[in-house]
């Protein structure tokens, strides 16, 4: 399964994240900031502390995080079905 290795936040509410098979990228989060529990996010400050959580997830504090796939399927392209389908045969 991949892993995020480091995760760094950019300006305007991008975050690049590293990958333990080598992909890497930015995402652009800018679309949720100040929506339901992304409220939060306007506050840059907050933002900015984005850590790898303990369950491997880029996680801002003890309630707020995203599922670490979701970053790897928007750098890569990739839908869930090709991800699954491609890495079945290396489990």
């Amino acid at each position: 399964m991949v892993q995020i290795i480091d995760i760094k936040p950019l300006p305007q509410y991008k975050l690049h994240v590293k990958y333990n098979d080598g992909v890497e990228g930015d995402i652009d989060l800018s679309g949720i900031v100040g929506k339901g529990v992304f409220e939060k996010f306007k506050d840059v400050s907050f933002f900015n502390n984005v850590r790898i959580g303990e369950f491997g997830a880029p996680t801002w504090d003890d309630e707020l995080d995203i599922d670490p796939l979701n970053p790897y399927l928007i750098i890569t392209g990739k839908t869930f079905e090709q991800f699954v389908s491609e890495n079945k045969s290396k489990a």
